[in-house]
């Protein structure tokens, strides 16, 4: 299951207490203090692994708690610092403080750490308090609380081409046939309930990374249908491939509709690098073919057309996002 977004609190263990104690060895007359330091507690630190895919795990587990520090002990002994929590995240998360909103950290990069909350310091020992005119004290530091915070966690996927398009433009289906992604597709609207991610190989063991965003609707920006939960998906796509059904009564209307939702959600969109392309050609007669590939008004690129079902058009397709990608 895709999960995209998470709610948990986290907190980092509390330091440990200095310790109050005196040496007490059979040829010191006057002992001396010798109580040892607190351990620092435990930090909760995140870590994206390139091998997740989902924020699923945090739906069961929303709590994470890392250990208190040990209090010091005699004959100057410190106590052992509690152990770090590490949290491991896929690549593309964002960290947030849920009270704020504010973005805390991205976590865009495989094996990217952050420390989210420090372990509270442990407390010093009174052998840290010791002076000429007090010798004896009898008294330690205690250890400092962890800090605590409640985070939301979100989830953007990270790839070199998003698919944007209305449901039943072939996405899933595109998707499907360049590469190893195995979406769940059938012939009903909303075929795709969630992002799916896919590798393709390309030649001389190159590849592209593929993300099958769920179909758009007219007003997807503002919450109809699918799109709004899923448009934050393709912030980071390098290049927004825009699928129209070539059986479209009006593709200029579908490419101006769906650039219009892009726009409209965010100035980031709008202004990334866009390829369109005509799928389904299978279902077009050859004659037809070429009064459809007439270029859309304003749009400068080579129009692009093919089949997923026959395969026809797929390998100068890949041509193309290859070369648009290392330009």
């Amino acid at each position: 299951m895709f999960i995209d977004y998470a709610k948990i609190y986290i907190k980092a263990g509390n330091g440990g207490d200095g310790a109050v104690a005196f040496r007490r060895e059979k040829y010191v007359p006057k002992g001396g203090p010798a109580g040892g330091n607190g351990g620092t507690g435990g930090s909760v630190i995140f870590r994206a692994d390139r091998n997740l895919t989902t924020l699923l795990d945090f739906q069961y587990k929303r709590k994470y708690i890392a250990d208190d520090g040990d209090p010091g002990g005699s004959s100057l002994k410190d106590g052992k610092n509690g152990q770090d929590i590490i949290i491991k995240i896929p690549v593309g998360t964002l960290i947030k403080d849920a009270d704020t909103n504010e973005i805390i950290f991205d976590l865009d990069t495989d094996q990217k750490e952050f420390i989210a909350v420090k372990g509270g310091k442990g407390g010093k020992g009174n052998s840290n308090f010791a002076t000429p005119t007090n010798q004896t004290p009898r008294f330690a530091e205690p250890g400092k609380p962890g800090a605590e915070k409640n985070i939301e966690l979100e989830l953007k996927l990270i790839a070199d081409v998003g698919l944007v398009g209305f449901p039943n433009s072939g996405k899933s289906t595109l998707i499907s046939v360049i590469s190893d992604a195995k979406p769940k597709i059938a012939d009903y609207p909303f075929t795709t309930l969630e992002p799916n991610l896919g590798i393709v190989r390309y030649k001389n063991y190159q590849s592209i990374t593929v993300a099958d965003i769920p179909g758009i609707i007219e007003g997807a920006h503002l919450g109809k249908g699918l799109g709004l939960k899923f448009l934050r998906h393709i912030e980071r796509t390098k290049i927004l491939l825009i699928m129209i059904d070539i059986t479209s009564e009006d593709y200029v209307k579908d490419y101006k509709t769906l650039l219009g939702e892009l726009e409209k959600y965010s100035k980031v969109l709008s202004k990334k690098k866009k390829l369109v392309a005509l799928t389904k050609s299978d279902l077009i007669e050859p004659k037809e073919l070429k009064k459809l590939s007439k270029k859309i008004p304003g749009y400068k690129a080579e129009m692009l057309i093919f089949s997923s079902a026959t395969k026809d058009g797929i390998d100068k397709l890949l041509d193309v996002l290859w070369k648009e990608l290392n330009d």
